[in-house]
């Protein structure tokens, strides 16, 4: 197997590209690729300041990685949910990446900073412990990234994410969620601009990058995602890919280019008074209502008895 580049040795195969490529090509693949994400899409300018949503995994280590080597300034945010050992250890990896490259670190513990943590939350709020989580994280990284006069929040969204949260919202013809699944969304209404630069690489791909970079990172499955759908429709994708690689991509950037536009108005995307938002009663955050959903959802785990989670799960 011949790098398609240099024919030396190749150390991985990318079969949506036809072509293997050796670690110095492939490592290069990589930033050409965000790189042109970024360039494709409008998602940063020379001189932005970007604020990391940081998890310990391999994405969101890669990406910085990435972002470090393109030339930005990025400051990364650790968000500790409070589930048992498993957010201890994420943070671990985290702090090695930190501590290596000299780069600036937000932490937020929701337990000792929030007065509650995901699992306490998803049991008093009766939700699926991702939606706890994910509207926890997203409400924390909009704060901050205002409050610290960020340019943009960037998240490490790879292509297989994007698949799997397209097809789940295609198979529910989540009107609102096709209109707002971009890989900019601009600051507006009191949101900071989102950016996912990582949607020109897969999943395999920023986990090859992190080996070939020395980035170590966290490789167990989240124990509170055991179930969760997303999971599930990428095992799906990842079969599809298989038999018929460039499936993910020609799905993901066919939608892009042909689709979303057609969902904009469902999702509020345009400046038309469609959506009139106002500012938290308690936080300031911009919402629908009088009070935001982090707030209310704060509110409710705030009053309950701490939750514990047992021993984290390994990935098969």
């Amino acid at each position: 197997m011949k790098c398609r580049a240099c024919r030396e040795p190749a150390v991985i195969d990318i079969r949506r590209h036809n072509a293997n490529f050796c670690a110095e090509h492939f490592l290069r693949l990589c930033r050409d690729q965000v790189e042109k994400a970024i360039k494709q899409f409008s998602m940063l300018e020379p001189g932005d300041r970007v604020l990391l949503a940081v998890s310990g995994g391999k994405d969101s280590l890669a990406l910085w990685d990435l972002l470090l080597e393109l030339g930005y300034e990025v400051d990364g945010l650790y968000v500790g949910l409070g589930i048992d050992g498993y957010s201890d250890q994420s943070a671990t990896y985290v702090h090695r990446f930190v501590e290596e490259r000299g780069v600036r670190l937000v932490e937020v513990d929701l337990r000792a900073d929030e007065g509650f943590d995901v699992p306490t939350a998803a049991t008093a709020t009766r939700r699926v412990p991702c939606s706890a989580c994910g509207l926890s994280k997203r409400h924390l990284f909009d704060r901050h990234a205002l409050e610290g006069g960020y340019d943009a929040v960037a998240t490490g969204h790879n292509l297989d994410d994007e698949a799997a949260v397209l097809l789940g919202n295609t198979l529910r013809w989540a009107d609102e969620h096709l209109g707002r699944q971009r890989p900019v969304l601009p600051a507006r209404h009191g949101f900071p601009r989102k950016v996912k630069p990582l949607v020109r690489l897969a999943e395999r791909e920023t986990a090859a990058y992190c080996v070939l970079r020395g980035i170590d990172y966290q490789v167990e499955e989240c124990p509170m995602a055991a179930g969760n759908r997303h999971l599930g429709l990428k095992e799906l994708l990842n079969d599809m890919e298989s038999r018929s690689p460039g499936a993910k991509h020609e799905f993901y950037f066919g939608f892009l280019e042909r689709g979303v536009d057609r969902f904009a108005s469902a999702a509020g995307t345009e400046d038309d008074g469609s959506v009139v938002l106002v500012g938290c009663a308690r936080c300031g955050a911009p919402t629908t209502g009088e009070v935001c959903a982090f707030c209310r959802l704060a509110e409710r785990a705030r009053a309950a008895e701490p939750v514990a989670m047992g021993p984290t799960r390994r990935r098969r």
